[in-house]
């Protein structure tokens, strides 16, 4: 039988299926809640290491990688100056590198990770990339053939404001969301997100659960009111969350931060309390903080300092400390 597959082709693909690696290197937190793993340094070494403890446990992996913007992004602290109630310095360091030797560089680095962390994923389990529109396209062929083209769930586009540039374009506002599933025969962990219903629903309705009645033909004819009220219309793939504030509490400094709203939406959606989230580019902590409030175990990844020191700021702002493990190394 003819395969009809389409593929991306690049160099340096076929090392991505043989992706194992260990790090002496590698240095283990554990979080004095007990719920909470970091692994410290580069994360195919942190994936591989999971196989001998996590295969097959993570209900859902978040990944946020680098967006292939080829400059060094920075962390930015903000503090007020003692002698002024105006003057605000602000101090930059380097949080990560995302510099490449090109498109195939950057997808072979990703496919890398997705092959080690597929495996990790229980049967139930998802995966999440967050990507921007340059490259979701490229990831999206690519995960099809990690997983499987069967195993795409949904595109999830989060929509939000920011300040517009000017550019003779239409302005970018947007980023993607590319959920795959472990395993396409195994009902995944899903919980119905709602919308509240739009104002003319609720105007003609009401907000109670309608009940249709359908003709001989099987056709709709007309609803009827029940006493239940509804919890809203089933959540559509295009997600309107606005992005942190410069005033916000949330806001760490640290580039590319996402909202904490994003990955609780995630989070409620895709995994009950208890099951283990895992973030292999945790980069601010936004993942582990938002598990660690909603009763959810989690695993952190960085190799970069400032990222595991504003992760762990956060985490002990949250009443939990990363406390480094007695023997470096190990899960």
């Amino acid at each position: 039988m003819e395969d009809t597959r389409v593929r991306l082709s690049f160099q340096g693909k076929e090392a991505i299926f043989d992706a194992e690696r260990e790090d002496a290197t590698l240095a283990t937190y554990t979080t004095s809640c007990g719920e909470g793993l970091y692994l410290f340094g580069d994360n195919t070494a942190a994936l591989s290491r999971l196989h001998r403890t996590h295969k097959d446990r993570v209900m859902l992996a978040y990944m946020d990688p680098p967006f292939l913007t080829n400059r060094v992004h920075h962390h930015v602290k903000r503090e007020r100056s003692e002698d002024s109630q105006v003057k605000i310095t602000r101090t930059k360091r380097a949080a990560f590198d995302d510099r490449w030797d090109g498109k195939a560089h950057f997808l072979s680095a990703l496919g890398e990770r997705l092959v080690l962390l597929r495996s990790l994923l229980a049967k139930e389990g998802s995966v999440v990339i967050h990507v921007d529109p340059k490259t979701s396209h490229y990831v999206k062929v690519l995960c099809d053939e990690i997983f499987g083209d069967d195993a795409f769930a949904s595109e999830i586009i989060w929509r939000y404001r920011r300040w517009p540039s000017k550019t003779p374009n239409f302005q970018r506002v947007h980023d993607v969301l590319l959920r795959y599933r472990k395993d396409p025969k195994t009902k995944p962990r899903f919980n119905t997100p709602y919308e509240p219903l739009a104002a003319s629903t609720i105007a003609t309705w009401g907000t109670q659960k309608q009940r249709a009645q359908v003709d001989a033909t099987g056709r709709r004819s007309r609803s009827t009111r029940t006493a239940e009220e509804t919890p809203g219309v089933p959540m559509g793939d295009v997600w309107d969350i606005g992005v942190i504030a410069p005033v916000s509490r949330e806001r760490t400094g640290y580039p590319s931060q996402k909202p904490e709203a994003l990955l609780t939406r995630l989070l409620a959606a895709l995994t009950n309390p208890g099951e283990i989230v895992l973030d292999p580019y945790a980069g601010s902590g936004t993942t582990l903080a938002v598990a660690k409030k909603m009763g959810r175990a989690f695993i952190g990844m960085d190799q970069s300092e400032v990222a595991r020191k504003t992760t762990a700021d956060r985490l002990e702002s949250l009443g939990t400390r990363l406390v480094p493990s007695l023997r470096k190394g190990a899960a």
